[in-house]
């Protein structure tokens, strides 16, 4: 199904030319507005997913290293909390996938997302067995397309401007190359995205609607550390970094988050283990080992634990626009409102003008 490329009514108000831009993706996820939260490790849980989905958006469970007992007492407490649609994210290099997908569909949840890489296509064919739909991530056109043909249902373009793992492009960037190429599934975008009227522009270029993560993170229902949401109210745009590479003998996952004392310490604990390899005291496995396991924890020390010195603070460039805590439907009702408000000037612009006297 091609998206709705009808021009707008002049006629209609902006609440209805905006319901008909969200038709088709607030449809396909059995959502009132087609805006997804993004599944983000330690924060994207029963009660930020549950509030998301109450207020008529679409949560989705970070699955991350969950088993598949933890992840089906997860999916069942998200439950207890909400009647709505939510959607479940798996990494499809976690060893137990199978099993995982089988929790997921045991449980009746209505979406999978396969995040992480290529999803093997008998993964796809099983979440669709089981009567689900599969929405995976799409880093470029070509990928797009192979995961079209291997059956997924819907797509997610992420922009480098996100937090926590990114590729290389940017939001914008990709959304020229995909959008008006795959139409016959829908395609949210992700990456940098705080306010309504960048969610406008991207259903009008025929986007199905938006993923967010950063905005709702600084949430009252996100269980985030008080001191993790009072970092995203003092940071600009161009404090949210990805990690710095320095050899590249040894390969960094690129990783946005705000810069602080953890990421100063990185690069001073990569330059210790290259020179120690250098000196032949590791060898490049174990010295890649080591570079690898500097965050490990760090992400739940910041989220958890509220240490946002020394921790993994992952946040989008879009933390610039994070203002003030607001309750999740108080985020999605202010989303829409800039929308609304945009379309407003907009028709105003263009209505006729009344006759001279």
């Amino acid at each position: 199904m091609p998206p709705d490329i009808t021009p707008p009514d002049t006629a209609a108000t902006p609440a209805a030319e905006l319901a008909r831009l969200f038709a088709r993706g607030a449809a396909f996820l059995g959502a009132r507005v087609p805006i997804l939260g993004g599944a983000m490790s330690w924060v994207s849980e029963r009660h930020l997913v549950a509030a998301i989905s109450n207020a008529g958006g679409f949560g989705v469970i970070a699955c991350g290293a969950m088993g598949p007992d933890l992840l089906a007492a997860e999916i069942a407490a998200t439950q207890a909390l909400t009647d709505r649609p939510f959607g479940v994210n798996l990494i499809t290099m976690h060893p137990a996938l199978d099993a995982l997908i089988a929790v997921t569909l045991a449980a009746g949840v209505t979406h999978v997302v396969l995040a992480g890489g290529l999803p093997p296509g008998g993964a796809i064919r099983a979440i669709k067995d089981g009567g689900a739909r599969v929405i995976c991530f799409a880093p470029a056109l070509s990928l797009a397309r192979r995961l079209v043909r291997l059956g997924a249902d819907a797509l997610v373009i992420e922009g480098s401007e996100a937090g926590g793992h990114i590729g290389p492009v940017s939001l914008t960037v990709l959304a020229q190359e995909i959008l008006p190429h795959i139409t016959e599934v829908p395609v949210f975008v992700a990456g940098g995205i705080g306010r309504g009227e960048a969610i406008l522009a991207y259903l009008e270029m025929g986007a199905a609607g938006a993923q967010l993560g950063t905005r709702f993170v600084a949430s009252t229902e996100s269980i985030a550390h008080p001191r993790f949401k009072e970092a995203f109210l003092r940071a600009h745009a161009r404090d949210a970094v990805p990690s710095v590479q320095l050899d590249e003998r040894f390969p960094v996952i690129p990783v946005r988050g705000l810069a602080n004392e953890g990421t100063r310490r990185f690069l001073a604990h990569q330059m210790a283990v290259r020179d120690r390899f250098l000196a032949g005291e590791l060898t490049r496995e174990a010295a890649q080992l080591e570079i690898e396991h500097f965050w490990a924890g760090a992400l739940r020390r910041a989220v958890i634990e509220g240490d946002v010195e020394t921790g993994s603070v992952m946040a989008g460039q879009s933390v610039g626009m994070v203002a003030a805590i607001q309750p999740i439907a108080a985020i999605i009702a202010e989303l829409e409102s800039q929308a609304e408000a945009a379309l407003a000037a907009r028709l105003a612009r263009t209505a006729p003008s009344s006759p001279r006297e």
